[in-house]
């Protein structure tokens, strides 16, 4: 327990003394990334995540006890929790420093060690994470590899004995062959169309504010960003209208508040789906700012009631643009949810528990924020990841320190073995036993 409160420290400590240079590469791999989301969205979430590793360790460490069979009688079972060894992450570009760090707070409060391979999208912010790493640690207890998709590739194939993946379901489909060779398990954090559930008792104002804020932030770049809105048909027009206004007064000027896209192609994509859903009949509220494909600055929009076949509704979004659909009945919108593959996000807008919980029991998805957008995610005592297509496995919390751990079941005979009285050659008072145990 020490040795991993040390290291718990020791990563906190190189987190608060390159906070500012992290923030810097970021912004840097972007074109522009707003230093305070850096902060809030990924260096107070890490440092929230240690703080409560630090704090719950010694308790999750703990042998668990077990029932005993009265017939194993006066046998003692128990649970403990071994470390897995080495383990692999693969993280993402779009949070780069949280989604590269969370999983291994998880990983050393589970005694393990770990090498981490970051994106090559984020190519300072990787180096420097190389340097700080190596400063804080021991290359035997955590490394950092740095390289492009070939790199990425063969650091999957390795024989680790866990290996973390965040990014798309479809380089996921990829990772988890690659691991399948070596049977390695995998957990894997993935994405999908997360929706958003406007009911009928939600609060506009509420939800428009929720809303704006979880699909703009880091311009709509968030793995768990609401995709899309399914509001009443009569409401559908006025909640979009209200999300985009939130947008206007967020973000103005597209300033030093509002970030960047990471590549030119994906500042083309959402350019092309946009229009694409125009040509197909929907309206478009554009903010007043012209998009910039030389800085990738992509302004936010809403699509109000795009084609169906559209890119907007088949593909995961990722980016500052946000569909909204009108339903007839709840049960329209939950059925539209079902023709996808189950998100990693689902976000309910609703004053009436009834209806909160009438989605709930109706639709599948990795986590749940209600009456909000993002913030299941922040907390450490919930589990973290998808179902389905959208990931394999949680982590954040005690959920990461089972996922990297053993359970090892220890099962000790008492003073006593009554199995040896189930031991050949098989007399009376084994054969009444055997009846006894049948019965």
């Amino acid at each position: 327990m020490r040795v991993r409160r040390k290291r718990l420290g020791q990563l906190e400590d190189m987190i608060r003394e390159k906070d500012d240079e992290f923030a810097k590469a970021i912004s840097a791999d972007f074109g522009n990334r707003s230093h305070f989301e850096t902060a809030l969205l990924e260096t107070t979430v890490l440092l929230s995540a240690i703080r409560h590793a630090r704090q719950q360790v010694g308790w999750w460490m703990q042998p668990s006890p077990r029932d005993v069979e009265f017939t194993f009688w006066p046998g003692t079972a128990w649970v403990r929790q071994e470390p897995l060894g080495v383990i692999g992450v693969v993280a993402p570009w779009n949070y780069p420093l949280q989604l590269a760090l969370s999983p291994l707070v998880d990983i050393l409060a589970a005694g393990n060690r770990a090498i981490l391979k970051p994106s090559e999208q984020t190519p300072q912010f990787s180096e420097l994470l190389k340097r700080a790493i190596a400063g804080a640690f021991g290359e035997n207890v955590v490394a950092v590899v740095t390289g492009g998709p070939d790199v990425a590739a063969a650091f999957t194939r390795l024989p680790f004995d866990h290996l973390v993946f965040t990014g798309s379901t479809l380089t996921g489909r990829k990772v988890a062959a690659a691991a399948a060779d070596g049977l390695v398990p995998t957990t894997l954090e993935l994405g999908g169309k997360s929706p958003v559930v406007i009911c009928p008792s939600a609060s506009t104002r509420k939800a428009a504010e929720a809303i704006a804020y979880g699909k703009f932030v880091n311009a709509g770049q968030t793995c768990i960003a609401p995709d899309y809105v399914l509001a009443p048909r009569g409401k559908a027009e006025e909640i979009g209208e209200a999300v985009f206004a939130e947008a206007l007064r967020a973000y103005p000027n597209l300033g030093a508040d509002y970030s960047t896209m990471i590549s030119e192609h994906a500042f083309d994509r959402m350019t092309a789906a946009i229009a694409e859903a125009e040509q197909g009949g929907a309206l478009v509220l554009r903010h007043p700012v012209t998009p910039d494909r030389a800085r990738r600055l992509m302004p936010p929009a809403v699509v109000l009631n795009p084609p169906q076949n559209s890119l907007l509704m088949r593909e995961e979004i990722f980016g500052p643009v946000l569909p909204v659909l009108g339903y007839d009945t709840l049960d329209d919108a939950l059925e539209t949810i079902a023709s996808h593959p189950h998100p990693l996000a689902l976000y309910i807008f609703a004053e009436d528990r009834g209806e909160q919980t009438y989605v709930l029991d109706r639709t599948q998805s990795g986590g749940v924020t209600v009456n909000g957008t993002l913030l299941h995610i922040a907390q450490e005592g919930l589990p973290f990841g998808g179902v389905g297509a959208s990931g394999i496995g949680h982590y954040h919390g005690r959920a990461g320190f089972e996922r990297f751990t053993h359970a090892r079941g220890v099962f000790r005979t008492g003073f006593f073995n009554t199995a040896s009285w189930l031991a050949p050659p098989y007399g009376a008072r084994a054969k009444r036993l055997l009846r006894f145990l049948m019965r």
